[in-house]
């Protein structure tokens, strides 16, 4: 074991017993970017993360990919444990038990369902264990003409306020061949949530809902019965992503209206999530590869905070 790593170990322990209650419901969303483990699962395309694979990647990658995400997560948590949080690009199960494993002292335990995406990443959602109940979960298959994706997950919770919350997490399919040909594929998934969002409304009118995740598309206004946080965001020149150096916000919340005079969006961006960025100036998420060029670094999007005031 590093130095450096023992020295976190230690730092994490200390801190971790000095949890107390707060007065908000703190909720992240995070593309981690590729959270492989370093074994071959039969059920995934994943040998492009194996020791002999074009990334190279081991243990000892594996093992540093958690610490950066655990890192992330107790830093906005500010050791008040984010009630929730909603993962994309994660492996499997294995992957989500050791990253829980990392964040114990926050009782986080997690949903997950395997899906039929071709990269062989799904989409999770970590919940601390001492402020939400589990009611109900299940994925939403998205048909796109015999075209495998990553499925939506949805979770109903009851928070310790009693309130229950309909939450989705997603990571819609991406603009691989071009953003106007593959809108389609969007849109079909955008379409099952909606579905499902009037089916809890039509019951429920004043329910409180949240949908979150990569939306692999610049913020507007398209779910009905729900404000996209990020549009505001986007607009005053912030991101979580960059490609030729413009930032976007693919990473969104979308939240009922109950829900919005006591909720606030951040995007979280210390210095030490970003590196500069030599082609394009200024700054950039610090990436775990460039290509194939490993750099240890985080993910290539930065994580959203949703702060509801309980």
């Amino acid at each position: 074991m590093s130095y450096s790593r023992l020295i976190w170990i230690i730092i994490f322990s200390i801190e971790c017993v000095g949890l107390f209650a707060q007065d908000s419901l703190t909720i992240i969303s995070y593309n981690v970017e590729n959270l492989f483990d370093y074994e071959h699962d039969t059920l995934k395309n994943d040998y492009s993360f194996l020791p002999d694979g074009d990334h190279h990647w081991t243990y000892h990658k594996y093992q540093t990919k958690l610490d950066r995400i655990a890192q992330v997560v107790v830093n906005i948590s500010a050791w008040e444990s984010a009630a929730l949080v909603g993962l994309c690009e994660v492996e499997n199960a294995r992957c989500l038990r050791d990253l829980c494993y990392r964040l114990k002292c926050f009782h986080y335990k997690f949903v997950h369902y395997e899906s039929a995406d071709e990269r062989g990443v799904d989409v999770a959602l970590l919940y601390d264990s001492t402020k939400v109940n589990i009611l109900k979960s299940m994925p939403l298959h998205i048909n796109l003409q015999g075209d495998p994706t990553r499925d939506i997950l949805y979770v109903n919770a009851l928070t310790n306020n009693t309130d229950t919350l309909h939450t989705f997490v997603c990571h819609l399919p991406s603009k691989l061949g071009g953003s106007a040909a593959t809108d389609w594929k969007r849109n079909a998934a955008k379409k099952v949530i909606q579905q499902q969002i009037d089916s809890i409304i039509n019951l429920h009118p004043q329910a409180k809902i949240i949908v979150m995740g990569d939306m692999n598309n610049t913020p507007i206004q398209d779910l009905q019965g729900l404000d996209n946080m990020m549009i505001t965001l986007e607009k005053s020149g912030c991101g979580t992503h960059k490609y030729q150096g413009i930032w976007s916000c693919l990473d969104q919340f979308y939240i009922s209206s109950t829900l919005v005079p006591y909720a606030q969006t951040t995007i979280f961006s210390p210095e030490w999530l970003l590196e500069v960025d030599s082609k394009y100036l200024e700054y950039q998420p610090k990436r775990t590869y460039v290509g194939f060029q490993y750099q240890g670094g985080y993910s290539d999007h930065l994580p959203i905070v949703l702060k509801i005031k309980l």
